[in-house]
């Protein structure tokens, strides 16, 4: 891996309000998969989506409603609704290539959070903010 998960979190923007101390912490709990190609991901109405995921190597497509809607490469990161509220997947994300990705299971997030109240807190304000801008 090219960039270490620490200084790959920040480019996230639910992350980017963590320190570089916080965003250490957090990357203890990313594992790495290799999915091969031609593999779904998430897919769109899945109930209880137990996990966020950043592409760190190969293309995968998102789908919604069987449009194609975003094109993920290196980077690009998928399920961070998942994080943060438990509803259904919002996309299919299927594996174009063979994909390397860094997944967070929903349970590792939730005790990273409830851990340090400043985590907690610069989370709901970054939420806050996303809803002042959808208003």
């Amino acid at each position: 891996m090219s960039q270490p998960i620490p200084d790959l979190l920040a480019t996230v923007p639910l992350f980017a309000g963590l320190d570089k101390k916080q965003r250490e912490r957090l990357a203890r709990d990313f594992n790495e998969r290799s999915i091969p190609a031609g593999t779904v991901i998430v897919r769109q109405g899945d109930e209880h989506g137990m996990g966020f995921f950043i592409v760190v190597d190969g293309q995968a497509a998102a789908n919604v409603d069987g449009r194609d809607v975003a094109q993920l490469g290196p980077g690009s990161y998928f399920g961070e609704i998942a994080l943060i509220s438990d509803r259904v997947r919002t996309a299919t994300v299927t594996a174009v290539t063979d994909v390397t990705v860094l997944v967070m299971m929903l349970t590792d997030f939730r005790a990273f959070v409830r851990g340090d109240a400043e985590v907690a807190w610069k989370l709901l304000e970054h939420v806050g903010t996303l809803l002042h801008h959808q208003g």
